[in-house]
């Protein structure tokens, strides 16, 4: 027979363990059965529009300003955004009682969030390294030997925090320890993985990162707008307020969106150049075709007074419409998985850090996904699938050492000398000194190849643009142009 612990009898009665829950903690689930609690149906949808409004206009004014600054700071934008991640992910498995027990294993997590900061920075930053410090030999020289051990570097580092892990692993802690080792890689995965196709978009052309968020931007808005006034009909039960009207009406507005958009920013050179090094200063380069305009003509039928006889139609215009479709129909999906994840440890944000909007983690779901898929297509569909000058001059400065790069630099002089001899390359001549290349002066008798053919880009790169070697009392130097 059981025991009744709430009865009488003098048995003293167990006292209720009251919970303290967190801000963002979802006390009951505000949904029925079929998920039909919509925002349309909400009392309170008006003062949290206004809410969610106010703190929207001052996210995209701060965005714009970092935007106008340039691609450094929009890394560095996205750096702080990453810790912020990190930190409310962080804090959904910590138990402070374990915490209290076992000293120093926060600063173990972040160890592994800035060395694996790191590792992923260093990879697509690493080139542009190269090209800023060119003109200053000491600085190129420990860039290039850090940019060589890079890997080393990072892989020891994990080493360390991975034995730091072991030796401070206690009895009757493991469970807790181990899931909190398993739980911090899962969020380096989540964060950086994500996160470093973002800013590989913004070095390949402030657009390819700009225009994506933008489509998930006006899609979020867009899908609370029509929820908010249309919405009956549920969505999926994992984010009860989302409806199919707020759905199809997003998706319809961001296509359309998207094709209009792509124009306007294309027509930036400060959107569309790429940046090829880590300076701050403004941008002039060809476009590129896909952001060349291509005219077509209207048809006859049109009435007279229409002021158009052909429009003007950029080739990214057609790229921007799959973008907006991958904005439209599948990066939705982060927000679903993000919901889901929200259930399963029972709070209704990951943080409360933006009124209205829940946390940093809570408005970059669909960012990241719509993320990769925009450097991915932009790799795929948009990059010209061969290799260019700039391609293997990166590769040559990056894999070859200084004597390796002198020998081609011969090798390719020799090939040069014979191509003359051939007729193959007419324009091409030798030079005994600085003074004649200069047309006058005092040369100093450096012995040098001097290129002038400009339709042969390889020629005129390797030989006239990347090393001139001087040879002057028997020393020889580089440097560059």
């Amino acid at each position: 027979m059981q025991k009744d612990l709430g009865g009488g009898g003098g048995s003293p009665s167990t006292p209720k363990l009251r919970h303290r829950k967190r801000i963002h903690e979802v006390t009951q689930d505000s949904t029925t059965g079929n998920g039909t609690h919509l925002l349309a149906n909400d009392q309170n949808k008006y003062k949290s529009m206004w809410i969610r409004a106010y703190s929207t206009l001052w996210m995209i004014g701060g965005f714009v300003f970092i935007l106008f600054m340039g691609h450094l700071y929009i890394c560095a934008l996205i750096v702080v955004l990453q810790v912020l991640m990190a930190r409310e992910l962080f804090s959904l498995l910590r138990k402070a009682h374990e915490d209290q027990r076992l000293p120093g294993f926060r600063l173990l997590n972040w160890h592994f969030f800035f060395t694996a900061m790191l590792f992923v920075y260093g990879r697509i930053l690493s080139q542009r390294f190269f090209n800023t410090v060119t003109s200053d030999k000491v600085l190129y020289r420990l860039i290039s030997s850090l940019i060589k051990y890079h890997m080393v570097i990072c892989y020891f580092l994990y080493i360390a925090g991975f034995m730091w892990f072991i030796l401070t692993l206690k009895k009757k802690m493991y469970k807790y320890q181990f899931g909190q080792y398993a739980w911090t890689h899962m969020i380096l995965i989540v964060v950086f993985t994500q996160s470093s196709f973002a800013v590989a978009n913004i070095f390949d052309g402030i657009f390819w990162f700009l225009f994506p968020a933008s489509l998930i931007i006006i899609n979020d808005i867009t899908a609370y707008i029509f929820g908010f006034f249309f919405g009956k009909t549920p969505l999926i039960k994992l984010s009860p307020k989302k409806t199919w009207e707020g759905f199809i009406g997003a998706s319809v507005t961001t296509i359309i969106s998207a094709f209009m958009l792509a124009y306007v920013l294309g027509q930036f050179k400060w959107l569309t150049c790429p940046r090829k090094d880590l300076s701050t200063g403004w941008l002039d380069c060809d476009p590129g075709p896909v952001f060349k305009p291509v005219y077509f003509s209207l048809p006859g039928w049109l009435p007279k007074w229409f002021p158009w006889d052909e429009i003007a139609v950029l080739p990214v215009q057609w790229h921007a419409l799959w973008l907006g479709l991958f904005a439209s129909i599948i990066a939705p999906f982060g927000g679903f998985f993000a919901s889901g994840f929200k259930r399963a440890f029972k709070i209704k944000d990951f943080g409360d850090s933006i009124p209205g909007h829940g946390g940093i983690t809570d408005r970059m779901d669909c960012q990241m996904v719509m993320a990769i898929f925009a450097y991915i297509y932009h790799q795929s569909f948009v990059v010209p699938q061969s290799f260019s000058v700039e391609m293997i001059l990166d590769q040559i400065l990056v894999n070859l050492t200084f004597e390796e790069q002198l020998n081609l630099y011969r090798r390719l002089g020799d090939i040069l000398h014979n191509d003359v001899a051939d007729g193959t390359v007419t324009a091409i001549k030798r030079r005994g000194s600085e003074e004649d290349r200069n047309g006058g002066g005092g040369g100093g008798g450096h012995e040098k190849w001097w290129c002038v053919e400009e339709e042969e880009m390889l020629v005129t790169w390797l030989c006239c643009c990347w090393i001139c070697v001087e040879r002057s009392d028997g020393a020889v130097a580089t440097r560059f142009r």
